[in-house]
């Protein structure tokens, strides 16, 4: 039973991020975008 509610998280985790950024450039942009973030939040 715990076993298929793990096995069912994972699959509904990856295919939340396949969704979110279903290309590398997409990821690349995602990075990109939590860094200028990190950046701002900083100055």
């Amino acid at each position: 039973m715990i076993r298929n509610t793990v096995i069912t998280a994972a699959m509904s985790a990856l295919l939340l991020a396949t969704a979110a950024c279903n290309t590398v450039k997409g990821v690349g942009e995602d990075i990109q975008s939590v860094g200028e973030a990190g950046e701002r939040a900083i100055d």
